[in-house]
């Protein structure tokens, strides 16, 4: 009899692993978001003036007369943040790809991790490239929340199960894919009034034009709007008797929205400092992470348990008889 190759002879990934190294998945996603605001706010964007050495022919900060020390060493500890990612988002895809039986869904959800980070160090190249320039710094941070929200969806997925089934009806279901496009928009809009306000990541970017009032009016009606979304999920998911850990859920998402927003009033009216920009990215973070719990939650997968039972039980018309 042949022998079992050394990779069969390698445990499955436990669920609860999985589940745990998707957790860090989410955190750094939303991690380095917020560093990167954190070198916006600063003016230290480009402390760092090429990429991907921090200075021509070298990797790290040198002494130069025009940068200061701090402002280097903030934009150089952001990039060597991006190898953390890149090692939790590693983890993550072996992990997948030793879950036995591996399962497409969170194999393709793994693979989208280093992908992903890849995909952000070519952005984040370009943006110090282009000079911090308004519109290439949106993509950045929106490709962030957008692997904030498949981490999540790792999360939901690692969990072990038999078939995948509906939560909620079509209605619902509806509701959430509507608001989700409602909060992408709300997101863009973030980065518009980002765009136009006074924190550029450098004292030289030109800022968008169009001015702060605007880009907050429109931010502002886009998250009454959102809002109301929420209003009507809340009242469908309990007049069709969701599950109560997909309510749990969707009172999470309201609490975190609800925060938010009184975190951008605040901010808009103090003059936008530094500190509060931070925590509003943080903010647009973990609304996106808990719209994701909330979009994961339309689904579940059966118990393997109830999945075998009823494969295995033999359906009463062919039970033999005594």
């Amino acid at each position: 009899m042949a022998r079992p190759s050394f990779l069969a002879r390698i445990p499955s990934t436990p669920p609860a692993l999985m589940r745990r190294l998707a957790l860090l998945a989410v955190l750094a996603q939303g991690g380095i978001a917020v560093t990167g605001s954190v070198v916006r706010v600063t003016g230290s964007g480009l402390g760092c003036p090429t990429w991907p050495n921090c200075f021509p022919g070298s990797l790290v900060p040198v002494a130069h007369p025009g940068i200061a020390a701090l402002t280097q060493w903030i934009e150089f500890s952001n990039r060597l943040l991006t190898f953390v990612v890149v090692a939790v988002s590693g983890f993550c895809l072996l992990a997948a790809l030793n879950t036995r039986p591996r399962r497409r869904r969170l194999t393709w959800l793994a693979v989208a991790m280093p992908l992903g980070v890849v995909a952000q160090a070519v952005i984040g190249g370009f943006t110090v490239l282009l000079g911090l320039a308004w519109w290439s710094v949106m993509p950045h941070f929106l490709a962030s929340m957008l692997l904030v929200w498949l981490a999540v969806q790792l999360v939901d997925e690692a969990t072990a199960g038999g078939p995948v089934v509906r939560t909620v009806p079509g209605a619902a279901r509806g509701l959430i894919m509507l608001s989700t496009v409602v909060l992408g928009a709300l997101l863009v809009a973030g980065t518009l009034v980002t765009a136009a306000g006074p924190h550029a990541g450098d004292a030289s970017t030109p800022r968008l034009g169009l001015g702060v009032p605007a880009m907050a009016q429109l931010h502002a009606d886009l998250l009454f709007a959102y809002l109301g979304l929420l209003a009507g999920l809340g009242f469908t998911l309990f007049a069709t008797h969701a599950p109560a850990a997909l309510k749990r859920r969707y009172w999470v998402l309201v609490a975190v929205v609800a925060a938010q927003g009184a975190l951008g009033g605040i901010q808009y009216a103090l003059g936008v400092p530094e500190v509060l920009v931070a925590l509003h990215v943080l903010g647009a973070a973990a609304v996106t992470a808990a719209a994701a719990a909330v979009w994961a939650g339309t689904t579940r997968r059966e118990p393997l348990a109830d999945a075998v039972a009823d494969v295995s039980v033999e359906p009463p018309a062919l039970a033999t008889r005594p």
